[in-house]
């Protein structure tokens, strides 16, 4: 799913075993969750959640929403909705005040897909490639 789109077929390499290791990182640490939705005996959907203590805000937890994905034959059924409201009421549980997230500039249908679920662009977001 991660290749699954225009940006993600440029950047991913499906089978990399760089993939297990990173998954072996983020099992290992608390702060992360990946959640996948699953259909059967197929997984349909993903993202991930990160858990930042932050001293700003009164020290504030905030709740980092990355990776989102749903398999293209399962787009439009509302299962990119339940993933974010999911993940919205993890971050609360876990004493959260805070979900934020980056999408690319390009991804305008994205764009407008979190505003409908209540998120604000109201940050610039910037990146350093290593």
């Amino acid at each position: 799913m991660l290749a699954d789109d225009p940006l993600g077929a440029t950047r991913e390499k499906a089978g990399d075993p760089a993939y297990l290791a990173a998954f072996a990182v983020i099992d290992a640490d608390p702060h992360q969750y990946l959640a996948v939705a699953v259909a059967g005996d197929e997984v349909v959907g993903t993202l991930q959640l990160t858990f930042t203590s932050g001293l700003s805000r009164l020290g504030m937890t905030r709740a980092t929403v990355e990776a989102v994905r749903v398999r293209s034959d399962q787009r439009g059924a509302g299962l990119g909705e339940l993933l974010l409201r999911w993940a919205v009421d993890e971050a609360r549980a876990r004493g959260c005040g805070l979900v934020q997230l980056t999408t690319d500039a390009s991804r305008t249908d994205a764009h407008r897909f979190y505003e409908r679920l209540g998120f604000t662009a109201s940050h610039v977001g910037m990146k350093l490639s290593l």
